[in-house]
């Protein structure tokens, strides 16, 4: 028998289903890695161990060369029961018959005292002979010995080849992934130390993998990250959860810069599945983070980019556009940053001086922070918003401004900002003001990237804002011409009392009012006639307020021709027309006559309401071009709109404008307006005009506390449009300012209405007018004879003047010339234009009137002696 017992020489799977433990072989609560190195311990192979993986068998062969002892592993690997192999002869029971007498030789030379190691074949469970498919391989390993009757035997131990082969292939793929791997990669033991390295790992951190042994992460990392990953390795020893993808911040010897790993943690078992320690597989990340880091920036930068294009210049506010680039950089870009522009270029200087050298001044016009409580001074004293300042000349801000070129700016020892970018803003070629952009302690400083970011965002910016500047200076210049064309002061009208307002439309930052075309005017007539006029360009801007000053002086030419209303808007409607034509005046008289071949996009369009107030007759006669209606208030009345005739806007053509003829009451009260009173984007027009003639509820309040009654009332309805608003209350002229003959067709009349003229002076009390006016009464009455038609009419008006009308049925108008000195006649009209302060004709219903117009006497009358007049003919 063998000297070694049979519980000594078996290990046992735990699949076997029992395990025999020598008594007193297991030292309780210790392991064998907590056992000091060297100390003896003794306890059966724990669960997992090399042996149960490599599954080892052992029998012995007695003397007589049969087996006397076969154990479990025996049974799984040849399949022959321990009671059925005991007894056999081993080299009968597994191997093949034509291998049988090698292997009784080979048992022979074992019994006789040599050690053997070989391969033999073998049947695998279950195989019958000539069966190569079920055949295996067992490598044995035979030692002799002897029983206590020291007779030969042996203790043989296999191991099934298959088995071997894969251990030894695994170990070879382990050993070249761990060896040749291009990652680091580190075992780490239970004890959370590295167990082994492989070379990569090694090149990072220094010295052979032999020298990692032992060491833990806070060998490699500083304390809070070596703390947070060794709690991670524990979670991943305790769970078996992996860990992918973790990132890991370091530094490796010798060198101050940081490194990124990329770090993948997964529990390792053994064969048998006994968790055994934990891989570290990592990848150096520190330039795939700087390139994710660049992409990261080049994304921000054009997401920031994108959000100027949308947000900067929204408005024409200066101001606002400034504000609209800090809202899009901070915090965004930076922490900190504020906009200065010139302040001469803000007031409408196109070179303000220093513009060259950047010293002239600045306005701050904008500053932004992220930081609470952060003042900003750039490279000087901080400066509030709207504080005119200027930077020294050796200052890197004046340098950005002079050069043209942007500078970096560090920030002072101990400051709150540690960098900053001065920008200049450039636009089309001219600096228009500087930016700054400021980064506090803690963020990161600027870099290259950021500069070229901060000039396209500062190049974006001045083009919007040099635009809104560009946009002010014509508003304004607008405005000015467009002020310039309204009447000036309060106008005066014989037989009414006048009071106007003009409003420009709102001008807000995001919603800025370009000039519009609204205009009114009064325009006095002869015979103590008033025309009123109001009207609209449809369209805003300099062109609008130029197209409404072209017509504001043609409605004061064609007034001067004493034209009905509706000829007066016939008239501006072919001007209207050839506003927008290459050919101006004389396209329009050419579209006129082709309405339907004019082009609409060619011409400005334009409303227009035109009134003539006598102030004898109390009659007021209406033409309306496509405006809104006038309002009347009668004494003891409602207010009510007209119902004149629309009419088509001026600039249509091809429709006749029609004439409405109203008799107003003394002290009735009328009002023309524009549509920018009555209409905005939230109150409809039906609505205004109700809110309008509402507002009218007493009229006998004076003029002035009327207007302004109206506009405070209709506030809300005031939107971006201009306003124009001209009332006028009625007061005819007295019956006894009128003096008013029928006179005969025949030569007497004419001495007849020289007596008449001088009566009604001498009772006027206007005894230093009765010589000139009987002189010129005598001129055109003669030429009424001479010239013209039917009964004559002679009309003397007392207002602010004295006014002399001649009327008769003819239709031939007077027309002035100069007479030769051999001449008997001609120069009546040379007299009346030498001794009066005006005179001219106008055609009537019924013929013509001659009219002439004498100041009245107040000390220094500026009138001509009648005596000197006639020899000054000759």
């Amino acid at each position: 028998m063998s000297e070694i017992p049979a519980k000594a020489t078996e290990s046992q799977d735990p699949s076997d289903g029992a395990r025999t433990e020598a008594e007193g072989d297991v030292v309780p609560g210790i392991r064998p890695d907590d056992a000091p190195p060297g100390d003896a311990m003794w306890q059966s192979s724990p669960p997992g161990s090399i042996y149960d993986y490599i599954k080892v068998a052992s029998f012995s062969i007695g003397p007589d060369g049969l087996v006397d002892q076969w154990s479990l592993r025996a049974e799984q690997l040849f399949g022959i029961r321990a009671d059925r192999a005991v007894g056999m002869d081993p080299i009968a029971a597994f191997i093949d018959p034509d291998l049988r007498a090698r292997g009784h030789r080979k048992m022979a030379e074992i019994l006789d005292g040599r050690e053997w190691t070989g391969v033999v074949p073998f049947r695998a469970p279950g195989a019958t002979a000539g069966d190569s498919g079920r055949q295996g391989l067992a490598e044995v390993y035979v030692m002799p010995t002897r029983t206590e009757e020291g007779e030969k035997a042996a203790v043989c131990i296999v191991v099934d080849v298959r088995t071997l082969r894969s251990i030894e292939t695994d170990l070879a793929a382990s050993q070249s992934i761990f060896g040749q791997s291009p990652f680091g990669f580190v075992l780490i033991d239970p004890d959370l130390r590295v167990r082994r390295a492989n070379e990569r790992f090694a090149s990072i951190f220094g010295g052979t993998p032999d020298d990692h042994r032992g060491r833990t992460v806070h060998d490699y990392l500083p304390r809070p990250e070596a703390e947070r990953v060794a709690a991670t390795l524990r979670r991943v020893l305790e769970t078996g959860n992996s860990i992918t993808d973790m990132h890991v911040t370091g530094f490796v010897p010798d060198s101050e810069e940081r490194r990124h790993w990329s770090v993948n943690l997964y529990r390792v078992h053994s064969g048998s599945g006994r968790p055994i320690g934990i891989a570290w597989l990592g990848l150096d990340v520190t330039a795939r983070r700087a390139a994710a880091r660049e992409a990261a920036a080049a994304r921000r930068n054009l997401a920031l980019l994108n959000e100027a294009g949308a947000r900067i210049g929204n408005s024409l506010d200066l101001e606002t556009t400034a504000r609209e680039l800090l809202d899009v950089v901070v915090p965004g870009f930076c922490d900190l940053a504020t906009v200065d522009l010139y302040q001469g270029l803000l007031a409408g200087d196109e070179t303000p001086p220093g513009l060259a050298d950047g010293s002239a001044e600045l306005r701050r016009v904008a500053f932004a922070s992220a930081v609470s409580d952060a003042p900003f001074a750039g490279s000087g004293k901080p400066v509030a918003v709207g504080a005119v300042h200027h930077y020294p000349f050796n200052s890197p801000c004046a340098d950005a401004l002079r050069t043209a070129r942007p500078r970096h700016i560090p920030g002072e020892e101990g400051g709150l900002v540690q960098s900053t970018l001065a920008v200049p803003m450039v636009a089309h070629d001219t600096v228009v003001g500087l930016a700054q952009f400021a980064r506090t302690k803690g963020s990161e400083p600027f870099g290259d990237r950021d500069q070229a970011l901060a000039v396209e965002l500062a190049a974006r910016a001045a083009v919007c804002i040099d635009n809104a500047r560009l946009y002010r200076r014509e508003h304004e210049r607008a405005l000015i011409l467009q002020r310039s064309l309204l009447p000036p002061g309060d106008p005066v009208a014989s037989g009414l009392d006048i009071a106007c307002r003009y409003l420009p439309g709102d001008s807000s930052a995001d919603r800025p009012s370009e000039v519009g075309g609204d205009w009114f005017d009064v325009i006095e007539l002869p015979g103590h006639r008033t025309a009123l006029v109001v009207g609209d360009v449809m369209g805003r801007g300099l062109r609008a307020a130029v197209a409404m000053g072209e017509l504001r002086s043609a409605v004061r030419t064609l007034a001067l021709l004493d034209l009905e209303p509706a000829e007066v808007l016939s008239a501006l409607d072919e001007i209207a027309r050839g506003l927008g034509a290459p050919g101006g005046v004389q396209q329009a008289t050419r579209a006129a006559r082709r309405p339907r071949e004019a082009d609409l996009s060619e011409v400005y369009l334009a409303t227009c309401v035109y009134a003539v107030y006598d102030s004898v007759t109390r009659r007021c006669t209406f033409a309306n071009a496509g405006h809104l209606p006038p309002v009347l208030v009668e004494p003891g009345e409602d207010a009510l709109m007209l119902d004149v005739p629309p009419g088509m806007p001026l600039g249509v053509g091809g429709e006749p404008f029609e004439e409405v003829e109203v008799e107003l009451p003394e002290g009735a009260l009328l009002a023309l307006y524009t549509d920018g009173l009555v209409e905005s984007r939230d109150h409809p027009l039906d609505e205004g005009l109700q809110a309008f003639v509402g507002a009218l509820t007493d009229p006998s309040r004076p003029l002035e506390d009327v207007c302004d009654h109206v506009l405070n009332t209709l506030d809300t309805h005031h939107g971006e449009d201009d306003i124009a608003l001209l009332m006028a209350r009625v007061q005819g002229l007295p019956a006894d300012s009128v003096g008013d003959w029928t006179l005969p067709r025949e030569p007497r009349s004419v001495g007849r209405a020289r007596e008449y003229a001088r009566g009604q002076l001498i009772s006027w009390g206007l005894e230093p007018l009765v010589d000139t006016t009987e002189l010129l009464v005598s001129e055109l009455v003669t030429n009424a004879l001479r010239y013209g038609e039917g009964d004559i009419r002679l009309r003397l008006l007392l207002d602010r003047t004295l006014v002399c009308e001649v009327w008769d049925s003819g239709l031939v108008q007077p027309r002035r010339r100069r007479a030769r000195d051999t001449d008997e006649g001609g120069r009546g009209l040379q007299l009346v234009g030498l001794l009066s302060a005006a005179w001219g004709s106008r055609r009537t219903p019924r013929g013509k009137t001659v009219w002439f117009e004498l100041p009245l006497p107040d000390g220094e009358n500026g009138l001509a002696d009648p005596a000197e007049a006639l020899l000054s003919l000759f």
